[in-house]
């Protein structure tokens, strides 16, 4: 399966000494997104959050600064449904930079051009909101599907993930409308890489260093895809 292979391609490129600095890069910014985003939330409820709430039969219930503490257990949740949108957010940093070391170890008679920093950038912040919103639908309707919320989830995520990675490494080397053929073309297996990538970025830890990964798989794909009959990798 092409998906695959792109993926274990991508997945050893990440030990590789002229990636791994970027894979560190990543770590530290999700980290620090993420850490930010938690004290925000934090210091709002501990800001503008009641010290207590009246409910039926109940009477009042008092919890002060308990309800800030509580917030910290929504760290693991911000995880699962934000890595998806941070990671998207992220291509548009780190693409360029992967892809070109991905390129001249793997590919160096076929290196793509460098695409403007700012075009891909304000694309993956638009697909960024995208996959938010799908997060937030899924969260949202999660107690009504029951069973079928992860297929939401990792289905409409791996389609999302999928066009924006692809499309990130096939423009560095087709104009706009040709990539979009491509893309289209082989959906089938665009998607399915995209799914694998939305899986990583549910699985704790490891899904901090996926953007990178994301970048390094897709490149691969594009030229997986787009090479000769029979040439290897």
């Amino acid at each position: 399966m092409i998906a695959l292979r792109a993926l274990f391609l991508g997945m050893a490129d990440m030990a590789r000494p002229r990636i791994f600095g970027l894979v560190a890069m990543g770590i530290a910014l999700t980290i620090l997104l993420f850490v930010a985003l938690q004290a925000g939330i934090f210091w709002a409820l501990r800001l503008f959050g009641p010290d207590s709430i009246t409910l039926p039969f109940w009477g009042e219930l008092t919890f002060g600064s308990a309800l800030s503490w509580g917030s910290l257990a929504l760290f693991p949740i911000l995880g699962f449904f934000l890595m998806a949108p941070v990671a998207a957010a992220f291509a548009g940093l780190f693409s360029e930079q992967v892809a070109t070391r991905v390129e001249e170890i793997h590919y160096p008679a076929a290196r793509g051009a460098e695409p403007d920093f700012w075009d891909g950038l304000l694309e993956s912040l638009a697909v960024m909101g995208l996959v938010l919103l799908v997060g937030l639908a899924s969260l949202v309707l999660t107690p009504f599907l029951g069973p079928l919320a992860p297929v939401l989830f990792y289905g409409a995520n791996g389609w999302l993930l999928g066009r924006e990675f692809f499309h990130l490494a096939a423009r560095r080397h087709l104009p706009e409308p040709e990539a979009g053929r491509l893309r289209k073309a082989r959906s089938v297996t665009v998607t399915a890489l995209g799914m694998m990538i939305a899986f990583a970025l549910t699985i704790p830890v490891v899904n901090i260093a996926v953007p990178v990964l994301a970048v390094a798989s897709f490149t691969h794909l594009y030229h997986l895809l787009s090479a000769p009959a029979g040439r290897a990798a």
